[in-house]
């Protein structure tokens, strides 16, 4: 799996965090949603990583994706950021996977995230 940031969407992430420790997680998020199909993709920043989380490669900032939900992403994707929307917007060469994605800092606000550029 490859996921490209765009610059406005790694921008806004980095302004997002402000250094802040932790790791930045593509949830593929479940809850409510009713069934394990039916998951909305969002960014979370957390402390800790669950087991089963995989680091993807990407084109600068770290990602983490649960390796049980890769099977609902595709091989290739782009995150970017809508300024219009005031959101992200996780899409792949063949579909927009989620127009309107959503950004939650689930850290304790600590120093120096693992952000690479």
């Amino acid at each position: 799996m490859y996921i490209e940031w765009t610059e406005r969407a790694a921008d806004k992430i980095a302004d997002k965090i402000q250094g802040q420790e932790g790791f930045l997680q593509l949830k593929y998020d479940t809850d409510g949603c009713g069934c394990v199909v039916s998951g909305v993709t969002a960014l979370w920043l957390v402390n800790e990583l669950d087991e089963g989380n995989e680091r993807v490669e990407t084109n600068g900032i770290s990602l983490y994706v649960e390796k049980s939900k890769m099977i609902f992403l595709d091989e290739v994707m782009k995150i970017d950021f809508v300024p219009e929307a005031n959101s992200f917007q996780l899409k792949s060469p063949n579909q927009i996977l989620n127009p309107r994605m959503s950004y939650f800092n689930k850290g304790s606000g600590r120093q120096n995230a693992d952000i690479i550029r």
